[in-house]
């Protein structure tokens, strides 16, 4: 997983060739939505992890019916921040390490310093009722929700997932869920060596971890009362580098790929088996980790060049990229080391974090699925000895 040089693709013809793909681009109206109101947007908000080693804090924003946004305070999760070893950009090197549950309420975030897991009960922009959890392993980097269940991943020693109950008083262990993960990672891993994500598939039967060096990804058929099969199917990854895990509408997996940056679909079978439906789709890009849905469009962060990517899926679910360039928005100074991503529940915004700029970009996902940047937020805690990582949309 090698990190190129800042902007290696930012040059004009590229930045002008994205400007005509997102010229004469037209906001989309999501299915179902009504007209907003000055009090309905009220409630609107991103929280972005800071991630610091001597005190993990989360950053609240309120988000303006244009997308724009305005700081609204920053809470302290009670735990430390961690840094996996030799991280180019991005501290967790995971992809949901801070998750909103829209059933409960709650915001869930790591503390991969400390082994823990915090709570947070969400009302608009502010956060309540702190509660703070073991994780269950070492280096905790993402969390998967299905109804009242949140499993973690921890990415250090083995490697694991641990399942907790979501109760009113936050996050409770479930016995008898603790998975091994049967990895050789120190306690703080190489990131390259450590998992990537741990994800639900739609409907809850399965979790699916991905694991990066060993190029694999795993699967935990679910039993019905909430714990996972006792060893997990082990499949290979169809491309090199499985990392971030993300579903379409139909319930076939997307996998983005950080070797080649590419994206693989797949069909979980009920006994966890994988049959790849599309073969790993490149898109021209430098290290593609993270991956995100919004509709039928697909927004993919690549970190090693900080560019966006753009997928729609056919009506038989292929998938193909926006543009011919595979950059869904220009490149820019102010947006450096492109990590994490988090589509809002309108599916009408997309926000990116910057770890080296230490920046989040806000964009209106357009009916042909580009991207036209509404905000910036500067002044978040910029990748050094760690980063910022992880941000979720309400």
């Amino acid at each position: 997983m090698t990190v190129a040089g800042a902007g290696v693709l930012a040059s004009a013809a590229v930045a002008a060739t994205v400007a005509i793909a997102s010229a004469g681009e037209v906001p989309r109206t999501h299915e179902g939505a009504t007209t907003k109101t000055a009090k309905a947007g009220a409630d609107h908000a991103v929280f972005v992890q800071g991630n610091e080693l001597d005190g993990n804090t989360i950053h609240a924003f309120k988000r303006g019916d244009d997308g724009k946004l305005t700081a609204a305070g920053t809470y302290g999760t009670g735990g430390r921040g961690g840094d996996q070893v030799d991280a180019p950009t991005d501290s967790l090197a995971s992809q949901g390490s801070l998750v909103y549950d829209r059933r409960s309420h709650l915001l869930l975030a790591v503390n991969a310093g400390s082994n823990t897991v915090t709570s947070f009960r969400v009302a608009g922009q502010k956060l309540t009722d702190r509660r703070v959890v073991h994780s269950g392993g070492d280096f905790p980097a993402s969390i998967a929700v299905s109804g009242k269940l949140a499993y973690v991943m921890n990415a250090g020693g083995a490697g694991s997932v641990q399942g907790f109950e979501i109760t009113s008083r936050g996050l409770k262990p479930l016995g008898g869920s603790h998975r091994t993960l049967g990895l050789d990672n120190e306690r703080v891993p190489l990131f390259s060596s450590s998992p990537g994500q741990v994800a639900f598939t739609p409907g809850g039967r399965e979790l699916v971890v991905t694991t990066k060096s060993a190029n694999t990804i795993e699967v935990f058929p679910m039993r019905r009362d909430g714990r996972p099969a006792r060893q997990a199917v082990v499949n290979d990854s169809a491309g090199g580098v499985p990392f971030a895990i993300t579903f379409d509408k139909a319930g076939r997996m997307l996998v983005a790929e950080a070797e080649k940056s590419t994206v693989s679909t797949y069909k979980v079978r009920a006994d966890g088996r994988l049959k790849v439906v599309q073969k790993p789709l490149a898109n021209g890009q430098n290290t593609l980790c993270w991956l995100e849905r919004a509709g039928d469009f697909f927004y993919g962060g690549n970190t090693g060049n900080s560019t966006v990517t753009g997928y729609r899926t056919d009506a038989h679910g292929r998938l193909a990229l926006t543009n011919e360039v595979g950059i869904a928005t220009p490149p820019s100074a102010m947006s450096q080391g492109v990590i994490d991503l988090a589509v809002t529940q309108d599916e009408r915004f997309l926000y990116v974090q910057n770890g080296t700029s230490g920046t989040v970009d806000g964009f209106r996902i357009g009916r042909n699925g580009s991207l036209t940047k509404v905000t910036t937020v500067t002044g978040l805690p910029a990748f050094a000895e760690s980063g910022m990582e992880g941000i979720a949309a309400v």
